[in-house]
């Protein structure tokens, strides 16, 4: 049980934390691996090599920490964890490995002097409550996503029924169920989490549903990256016919109710969640502005998808940017990069709109910077981070 020194103790190691806390996080991923290999599969290695993972982990404790006293505080914090762990099935009996490495972790890095017996033990029941709140609420997530019409639990085979060609990086892949019952709905702007093998060694990935629920299927549409082991083997090995693992969708990223207009801005393969939540929106007939940045055009997925759209539907005006021209490729309505200028044109004249953006970090950014300076109301801006969560500001 946390009592009130040991919540005393955790918030005074704050300065210890932001000065040293990714250097504890890189040890303690390397204390996890080591110690308890079976976690790596859930592991993403690129963001371990790049630091992303290390840096997020980092900002968690220091969050979790300075909140010691109000948790009610982490609450978006909390449901973002929840719902990238039950995408890759995180069970109960994986919290006490990480406990273990984490205060074997403290003691090695920080040294005996500094993690004394009474911090290893305050931050033993702080890393316990934490694990309590969390497996509640996975449980409590689990559970209604077996109940539900076409949900299950765990891992579920599904067959390759399409795989498509969507630009020279994107490609598109259909799954339906091998047993041929219905599917788990599920909310646009959503993901769900995938188990491959590759080279002999299991990998989970998490990847947003690209198009609408239909009850039969699942689409999503994988941009294959310079580094990446799992997308690049979907890319060159899983063809139609093939059978993949699933686990049920999940994600907080999803369509506000309202009326206000909405603003859908994505870079890169970020498109691929807005694809659902644009055919959602036109259900509506609210307004809507699709605006879409590229590298160039032959990068740029689902162009011809969107114009039709925008020709049966005159509530949807789409805007495209590219960073480069490039000859015989389709040309976009801007060149360079996106900012308050084109924003200032593309976004409706009111500012009272629902806007949500996904991309590349740089970008994603330039945009929560670009949409507040234009007037945007922050609560009315809504975000999701591709990897492990980092702060924006």
């Amino acid at each position: 049980m946390l009592s009130a020194e040991h919540r005393a103790i955790v918030t005074a190691t704050v300065p210890i934390l932001e000065q040293g806390g990714e250097a504890l996080t890189r040890h303690f991923y390397q204390t996890l691996f080591n110690d308890f290999p079976q976690v790596k599969p859930f592991f993403n290695q690129a963001h371990q090599h790049s630091g992303e993972q290390q840096r997020a982990l980092a900002n968690g404790i220091l969050m979790y920490a300075k909140n010691i006293e109000r948790l009610e505080a982490l609450g978006p914090l909390v449901n973002t964890i929840v719902t990238k762990h039950v995408a890759l099935q995180i069970q109960p009996e994986h919290y006490p490995m990480v406990g273990a490495s984490l205060l074997k972790a403290i003691r090695e890095v920080l040294g005996a002097e500094t993690a004394t017996d009474a911090v290893l033990e305050a931050w033993g029941a702080a890393y316990g409550q934490l694990a309590d709140i969390l497996i509640g609420a996975e449980a409590q997530t689990y559970e209604a996503a077996a109940a539900a019409p076409g949900g299950w639990m765990g891992a579920r085979q599904f067959i390759v029924a399409a795989k498509r060609v969507e630009s020279d990086e994107i490609t598109t892949f259909v799954f339906r169920p091998a047993d041929g019952e219905p599917v788990l709905d599920f909310e646009p702007g959503q993901y769900i989490g995938i188990r491959v093998v590759v080279d002999g060694q299991e990998q989970r990935r998490q990847y947003s549903l690209s198009a609408a629920p239909n009850g039969m299927t699942y689409q999503i549409s994988v941009k294959r990256e310079g580094s990446g082991k799992v997308s690049g083997f979907l890319h060159a090995n899983v063809n139609e016919g093939d059978t993949v693992e699933l686990f049920p969708p999940t994600g907080a990223f999803k369509l506000a109710e309202g009326r206000r207009p909405i603003v859908l801005i994505s870079g890169g393969v970020g498109i691929t969640p807005t694809l659902a939540m644009l055919d959602q929106a036109l259900e509506t007939g609210r307004e809507i502005r699709f605006i879409h940045a590229a590298r160039h055009g032959g990068v740029h997925a689902f162009r011809q998808h969107i114009d039709g759209l925008a020709e049966r539907h005159p509530q949807l005006k789409r805007h495209y940017i590219y960073a480069e021209e490039r000859a015989g490729q389709p040309q976009a309505d801007a060149i360079g990069m996106l900012g308050n200028k084109e924003l200032g044109e593309w976004l409706p004249q009111s500012r009272d709109v629902d806007a949500y953006f996904l991309g590349p970090l740089p970008f994603m950014k330039a945009v929560k910077r670009s949409l507040h300076e234009l007037g945007v109301p922050e609560a009315q801006t809504y975000y999701e981070f591709f990897g492990p969560a980092k702060a924006l500001d």
